[in-house]
């Protein structure tokens, strides 16, 4: 039998110990089979025969390393091996958090079973290496989805860290057109929408409510200046609630239905729901493409009227003319 020590974080021995020289022989035949002892020997820093003699500290540790034959002879792991320790730093921990939350949207959940063995794989990790990635775990608030656009991790770390501490932050960001720009904001949440991670903030600039794609942002300044976040903030649904505002058509309109009933119909990136009374509810929203609009609004679950928005009023004339000429077409009964 043989035991290999759990080496994470600044507990691990340093390179020029024997005990971190063996272990790091190890992981080199694990990664490399066949590996020469020339080649142990430079990626340990130390000359052939120090390779060869590590080699045989770990046969002395009963670890079957075989002698591969050949003019190099080369150095491979036998049968019987344990799997190797796991040694993770902050940037691979969180690069795991993310593909798990981008691959598996219960990520998140601890009592599911991929937030379980997330958290078995994190709880094994040394604080200092799991910090990071359990704040975006504990921050990031997933919507299952598609079509993903990853960002930097250590940008995402930024802004997670940010977040929670209430710090300002001034982000470097290339808008959908192209343009660079230099922003200020309040960091409220990050959140993960069908693949596609958001920074919901308040813009110090617009006064205002805005959502920035992390993929888009390539630098990150922490501000010493603190801030006070929403109470009861939903993440989700102010992230929601926002991409519905702010594009190049308003539009606002009154459905025949209460709030709760049109809150369960249609996405809440159409816009802000208002309740009018118990029966009524107002639209308050925007789009740049108001064909798509005005067919999204036919899961509308009641009558509704178009207070604003021509464009929309307009496209939706034409989705009822094509719709009313698909019935008229329907083949009369034999």
């Amino acid at each position: 039998m043989w035991t290999i020590y759990f080496l994470l974080g600044t507990d691990m021995p340093t390179e020029s110990s024997p005990t971190s020289r063996a272990l790091l022989a190890l992981e080199a035949l694990q990664d490399t089979p066949g590996i020469t002892a020339d080649r142990l020997g430079r990626r340990l820093g130390v000359t052939s025969r120090a390779a060869r003699r590590y080699v045989e500290i770990l046969r002395e540790a009963d670890i079957p390393v075989e002698s591969v034959r050949g003019p190099d002879g080369g150095y491979r792991l036998g049968r019987g091996v344990r799997p190797p320790p796991l040694r993770f730093g902050p940037d691979e921990a969180l690069g795991l958090v993310m593909a798990a939350l981008d691959g598996q949207h219960d990520a998140a959940d601890p009592e599911g079973p991929v937030g379980r063995a997330l958290g078995k794989l994190l709880g094994a990790l040394p604080r200092s290496v799991a910090a990071q990635a359990e704040a975006v775990r504990r921050t990031a608030t997933p919507v299952p989805g598609r079509d993903p656009a990853r960002p930097d991790p250590a940008t995402t770390v930024a802004l997670v860290e940010a977040c929670a501490d209430s710090r300002l932050v001034r982000l470097g960001y290339r808008t959908e057109k192209g343009n660079d720009r230099l922003l200020e904001a309040e960091p409220w949440a990050v959140v993960v929408r069908y693949g596609r991670w958001y920074l919901l903030c308040r813009s110090l600039e617009r006064d205002a409510v805005r959502t920035y794609r992390i993929d888009r942002v390539g630098s990150v300044e922490v501000l010493p200046e603190t801030f006070d976040p929403p109470a009861d903030l939903d993440p989700v649904a102010a992230l929601e609630e926002n991409l519905g505002t702010g594009w190049q058509y308003d539009v606002v309109l009154t459905v025949d239905a209460p709030l709760q009933t049109v809150l369960a119909a249609i996405p809440r990136t159409m816009g802000r729901l208002e309740a009018v009374d118990a029966t009524t509810t107002r639209l308050v929203g925007s789009t740049r493409n108001a064909r798509s609009y005005a067919e999204q609004l036919a899961m509308l679950p009641g009558a509704f009227r178009i207070d604003e928005g021509e464009e929309v009023r307009a496209e939706l004339a034409a989705l009822a003319a094509r719709l009313s000429e698909a019935v008229e077409r329907w083949p009369a009964a034999p």
